[in-house]
């Protein structure tokens, strides 16, 4: 499935990594790649012609912290993604170092987090994975941080443009070892948050539409007890319109949870993909364009796994180069980044031992694409928005990423292949707040931006 390409990556050296973020760093109109260098400077890499170069400045590089996860939202409305920066020195309990959460002011990065009206907002809490979350549905993100041994924070900015932790207001400030999430209209039309945990029960916040969140994991089957939550994926497992959940447990069994008619989830994971493993980062994506998302599962200390959709059961396929036997995978994220229609993979390593990136190619097909940018009001990715592309009796649903895999947080881009489809339909966009737009007939094979419906002329 995959082919190696490190060498696009013109400066590889080994160091110790964390996860990964995709966002427009430069605001060019293209994306490039945060990754977190774990007691090494953070990079940003942008592609270029030749391959990927560093345009990584001072203030980004933050060479003197350790910085384990990133995501990127617009925070303040002004159309522009704001970079939560999530640092740790300590697996748990409080850290000397706190986090960045940078906002680009004229003609540089400044940390929110270090101005004067904020020293009060920011708790020393080892963090492990970061999201977005737009709790109102009003294109303002606020950031999720699942904390280790302590509350989670959700980190927004108030009416006196203060940042301001505002989870145990939401309903969000619980106590746990909190590991992967994702947000995203899971069981709700807005914003729900699912919280894989490390020893303690999984939660998912139900949005109430209003703002608040209610932890319903118990009354619908995802507490999963006992086990060890790492990276979670999101995609419609059984093509019924509805987001299932896939997620890895460390050195546990992964599952497989199909969302039910009746509002329950059912873990319908094959004895083969639930096999344990040390796993990280997990990844939903159609890596072939065939039509249907495979699954990617990075481990640590040992190969890589892959699977796809085949002929009405989950397979698992050959990885390919991407198997990475001795790899110590620590996160990874897909992206578009050479505009060729083909996803690819950058897998970051370390923790144990310092290793370079890894950056592969998905093998060529001949099949369709089409990828769809949704922006909000303001401008900027609209990070939750559902895309839904219609073609015959064949639907496919995508949800712009607003943080995912474990650390990492993908492309905001709804990437679908269209396998042996020979026209599109439709697409649907649907923002959060419930506007939607019907785009009729797309011609395939392009990106798609897609302003908000009140900016169109």
């Amino acid at each position: 499935m995959f082919t190696n390409c490190s060498e696009l990556l013109l400066q590889n050296e080994a160091q110790f990594y964390g996860g990964v973020a995709v966002t427009d760093i430069d605001h060019d109109g293209a994306f490039e790649v945060f990754v977190a260098g774990f007691g090494a400077a953070n990079r940003v890499l942008k592609w270029a012609e030749a391959g990927f170069i560093d345009i990584v400045d001072d203030r980004l590089a933050d060479a003197d912290r350790l910085t384990v996860s990133a995501a990127a939202a617009d925070l303040d409305g002004d159309g522009r993604e704001e970079i939560y920066i999530l640092n740790i020195d300590t697996f748990q309990g409080r850290r000397q170092f706190g986090d960045r959460l940078l906002d680009w002011q004229t003609d540089h990065w400044v940390d929110l987090f270090s101005l004067p009206q904020n020293f009060d907002a920011q708790t020393r809490n080892s963090g492990r994975s970061v999201i977005a979350v737009d709790r109102f549905a009003s294109g303002r993100y606020g950031f999720f941080v699942a904390n280790y041994g302590g509350p989670m924070r959700l980190y927004e900015l108030n009416m006196h443009g203060m940042l301001a932790d505002v989870a145990a207001a939401a309903g969000l400030n619980l106590v746990t070892g909190g590991r992967g999430a994702v947000a995203l209209p899971l069981v709700s039309d807005r914003m729900d948050i699912f919280a894989a945990n490390e020893n303690s029960t999984n939660a998912l916040f139900r949005n109430r539409d209003d703002g608040t969140f209610d932890n319903i994991a118990p009354l619908v089957g995802l507490t999963d007890p006992n086990e060890h939550g790492r990276g979670v994926a999101v995609l419609d497992l059984n093509q019924d319109g509805r987001f299932d959940l896939v997620y890895g447990n460390w050195e546990g069994p992964h599952r497989m949870f199909v969302q039910e008619p009746d509002g329950q989830f059912r873990n319908v994971a094959p004895p083969h993909l639930a096999i344990p493993s040390r796993v990280r980062t997990v990844i939903a994506a159609d890596f072939d364009n065939d039509g249907y998302e495979e699954l990617f599962f990075n481990n640590i200390g040992e190969p890589n796994r892959l699977f796809g959709w085949r002929e009405g059961n989950w397979l698992e396929l050959d990885a390919g180069d991407a198997s990475e036997p001795t790899g110590l995978g620590t996160g990874a994220a897909v992206g578009d980044w050479n505009n060729d229609g083909h996803l690819e993979l950058l897998i970051t390593h370390g923790e144990t031992a310092p290793q370079p990136l890894s950056l592969y190619h998905s093998l060529p097909t001949n099949y369709g694409w089409l990828r769809v940018l949704p922006l909000t009001r303001q401008g900027a990715p609209a990070r939750g928005a559902v895309v839904k592309l219609v073609s015959g009796d064949r639907q496919q649903i995508r949800v712009i990423d607003s943080g995912s895999g474990y650390l990492c947080q993908m492309e905001p881009v709804a990437h679908f292949g269209l396998g042996n489809l020979d026209h599109i339909d439709r697409v649907e966009v649907r923002w959060l707040n419930g506007t939607q737009l019907i785009l009729n007939q797309p011609k395939p094979n392009q990106l798609l931006r897609v302003p908000y419906p009140e900016t169109r002329r």
